[in-house]
């Protein structure tokens, strides 16, 4: 007997051997070796079979002087800008799933030509109005394989768009950057043909109004915003005074709430409707908190309970406000744009737009990747039972979504958000290297793209082993922190 189990652990140790010896090869000794060149010296424009200067231990000499370089807190801050898609890709995906884990072709064979009657006509008016606008063939071309894609989905329902939706997601990376390059051309490309008469027709429609009165959009989006931060206040308030929120998990959602309405002194464009918009918040959300204190707590509820609830709340209409902010500041500055007539950007040319643009391109291939199979598959595990007790409680098409779906779903987009958070951080590389060389002025340069100047094009190895640790501790300490914080409240 103890030689049959001798010989049945070589056999699965022999079968093991090749991936082990794998893992060591070519993930262990590279890994080690490059934590040893990172306290190192090695230049290969110093060290080389020219040249005999010997390799020195450098200590921390490559973490000090990364950290007293302005480049890497340039390319980290890019790297954290690109990263702010990461939410509204998760939000797409999520929206995907929704739509795709529903029969959309389905009915009779009379609603099908419906739909698909629709579909035709809906086609045939947009293939005219392009025409009509004289757009180019190629952007005539991908409206037509838009529209086909839609008479499919009429016709072989939702594994069609399952499909279409998921073609990015293994489809050869650079390929769909050069493309993505050739939609983003200043000149003839796509984007700009079917955003060029849109934006003219609205520079002259500006210019015929009096003054100030498109202006007059900062003040409602500083009223929208100053609206929106009370009501999510009063939403918090309403949630401790039912026992669903505790004081120390209120903290962090209510902080940002406030956030873009308190700092709106220093976004503004006018000093004036900055400060009011402070005066109005705190005037609202005080009254808000005298009311709450006269009416006091219907239940007790533990310090640190609902903060995944209340996170998720804060989070979405900060966003909100956020793009109020960036409306308001448009109609501020859209006068004096349309002065000189407005015309489409020239996307990867110019420094302001070349990261949104980026940012544009990885949320179009968000929406339907692994995450949107995750989340189909979250949605096929939930219980029919809880809607239907949800029915029975009259709950609408929202609260069955906020009171049951999104809870169900927590597990689901805890994973999705800590790997989107460490692809984030490691991610940026190959669309740089292929769209922009991480231009212009290295405004699309991240930290995988610093690494890799510093090792192939530089020659400094040890420096760039350098970056690649501190770039792994912050991938860990971001992992840590969601570990230690968000799985607590994955179920709440």
């Amino acid at each position: 007997m103890l030689s049959r189990e001798r010989r049945n652990q070589l056999a699965g140790l022999a079968f093991l051997a090749p991936n082990v010896l794998g893992f060591l090869t070519f993930t262990i000794v590279p890994l080690g070796f490059s934590l040893v060149l990172a306290f190192s010296n090695w230049d290969l424009k110093l060290h080389n079979m020219f040249k005999a200067e010997p390799i020195h231990f450098a200590w921390a000499t490559n973490f000090l002087q990364l950290f007293h370089e302005a480049e890497f807190y340039q390319y980290l801050g890019n790297t954290l800008y690109l990263m702010m898609g990461i939410p509204l890709g998760i939000a797409g995906s999520l929206g995907a799933a929704l739509l795709l884990s529903r029969d959309l072709g389905g009915g009779s064979r009379r609603a099908q030509g419906i739909l698909l009657a629709g579909a035709v006509l809906g086609i045939s008016l947009v293939a005219l109005v392009l025409t009509g606008l004289r757009a180019s063939a190629l952007t005539l071309l991908l409206s037509g394989l838009a529209g086909l894609l839609l008479m499919g989905g009429v016709l072989g329902g939702p594994t069609v768009y399952r499909t279409a939706f998921f073609i990015p997601n293994f489809t050869s990376g650079v390929a769909v950057f050069i493309l993505w390059k050739k939609l983003y051309n200043p000149s003839n490309g796509p984007v700009n043909n079917a955003l060029a008469e849109p934006l003219g027709a609205l520079g002259r429609t500006v210019n015929r109004l009096p003054d100030g009165a498109v202006q007059a959009g900062l003040w409602l989006a500083l009223v929208g915003l100053c609206l929106l931060a009370a009501w999510g206040v009063a939403r918090l308030l309403a949630m401790a005074r039912d026992g669903a929120l505790g004081t120390a998990a209120a903290l962090l959602p209510a902080a940002m709430l406030l956030f873009p309405a308190l700092l709106a002194p220093r976004w503004a464009p006018s000093p004036a409707a900055g400060w009011t918009a402070v005066g109005l918040t705190v005037g609202l959300v005080g009254l808000q908190l005298v009311r709450a204190w006269r009416r006091g707590r219907d239940f007790a509820a533990r310090p640190r309970q609902g903060f995944g609830d209340a996170f998720m709340l804060a989070f979405v209409l900060m966003v909100a406000e956020l793009v109020l902010v960036g409306l308001g500041t448009a109609c501020f500055h859209l006068p004096a744009w349309a002065a000189d007539g407005l015309e489409p950007p020239a996307w990867l040319s110019v420094y302001a737009w070349a990261k949104p643009a980026i940012m544009i391109m990885g949320l179009w291939g968000a929406i339907g990747s692994n995450n949107m199979l995750l989340y189909i598959a979250g949605l096929s595990n939930i219980p029919c039972e809880l809607y239907e007790a949800a029915d029975i409680d009259g709950a609408s098409r929202f609260q069955r979504f906020w009171h049951v779906t999104w809870p169900q779903l927590a597990p689901v987009t805890f994973f999705i958000f800590i790997m989107s958070v460490i692809g984030g951080l490691q991610g940026g590389f190959e669309m740089a290297r292929t769209m922009t060389n991480g231009g212009p002025a290295g405004s699309t340069t991240t930290l995988s793209y610093f690494i890799y100047n510093e090792g192939f094009s530089t020659g400094r190895l040890g420096y760039a082993s350098g970056i690649a640790w501190v770039l792994f501790a912050m991938v860990f300490v971001v992992t840590l922190f969601n570990w230690r914080f968000g799985s607590r409240y994955v179920n709440d």
